[in-house]
């Protein structure tokens, strides 16, 4: 291989890319870019070609995302099927890439014999998205199992930090401006593998009893306020089966938001703030979207 291929991006650039088939609620104008990159190396090569004023915005599989209609100006770099080396460190720790399912990461610790990460398997996302929302689900939250983490700036530069450099919270984290989440290393317990896959398999069973799976959604679309459930109290107010243009709030769950087929984003963004009025009006809280929405409007 001659010096240039080294230095000549590997992965696949498309233009006016819709990204309606990178999200799962399955909606979504179109990147100016989209890049999907080969590895952690290559993803370093494009970023430092690109000029320092390109806006960017990186996504794992689209779930806890809205993007509007008008889609995304500048690059956005796609994860999903990308950065997705796991390996074993030592006796207690994992290194996974931030392109790795939460699926397999759950699975692949199992398999390691370390527990604490099962309950990822009930998440729709990557371990980036994890990271950069401190995802939890079943009792268990993503960034105490978190021992470092590695992140990437817009030049291409990697950088390991301590989970003292972030601000951490509930569904809540910030940290150095104009860095993304590239791998994390985890520190869990020794434990037995067949029980820790017998957990897994609990937690996908309950997740499938209690939630819409196989309907195009974000997750959960709501943050749970204190000492209370997002979806109670939107079922409380009679907003179960509530509909606008092609997206509707689950039957099954009242913090899901469906698309039936038809929706476009406006419509689900409407949807969101038709049940945070509604909640605000007859409740008096006003819930926080747990989903994020970016992008241009239509």
């Amino acid at each position: 291989m001659m010096a240039e291929d080294l230095l000549r991006p590997r992965g696949e650039l498309r233009e006016h890319e819709s990204l309606a088939r990178y999200t799962t609620w399955r909606v979504g104008g179109p990147a100016d870019r989209l890049y999907r990159p080969a590895d952690l190396i290559d993803l370093q090569q494009f970023l430092a070609r690109l000029p320092a004023d390109e806006p960017l915005t990186f996504i794992g599989l689209g779930s806890n995302l809205l993007v509007r209609d008008g889609g995304i100006r500048g690059t956005v770099i796609a994860m999903q099927g990308a950065l997705n080396e796991m390996k074993r460190l030592d006796e207690t720790r994992i290194y996974l890439q931030a392109g790795v399912s939460g699926g397999k990461a759950a699975r692949f610790a199992a398999a390691e014999g370390l527990v604490g990460l099962e309950f990822l398997a009930g998440i729709p996302g990557t371990v980036g998205g994890a990271l950069a929302m401190n995802a939890g689900a079943f009792g268990g939250e993503t960034w105490p199992l978190v021992e470092s983490v590695e992140t990437i700036d817009r030049e291409g530069v990697l950088h390991r930090r301590s989970p003292g450099e972030f601000e951490i919270g509930y569904r809540h984290v910030a940290g150095p401006e104009d860095e993304w989440f590239v791998s994390a290393t985890f520190r869990l317990q020794a434990g037995d593998t067949e029980a820790a896959r017998q957990r897994i398999r609990g937690l996908l069973d309950e997740r499938n009893a209690r939630q819409p799976i196989g309907k195009a959604s974000c997750g959960s679309v709501f943050r749970n306020p204190p000492g209370d459930h997002a979806a109670r109290l939107i079922e409380s107010c009679g907003l179960k089966g509530e509909c606008i243009g092609g997206a509707c709030v689950s039957d099954k769950h009242a913090n899901f938001i469906i698309n039936t087929g038809s929706a476009t984003a406006a419509d689900i963004e409407a949807l969101i703030r038709h049940v945070q009025s509604v909640v605000e009006q007859e409740r008096g809280v006003r819930l926080e979207p747990e989903v994020r929405i970016v992008g241009a409007p239509a």
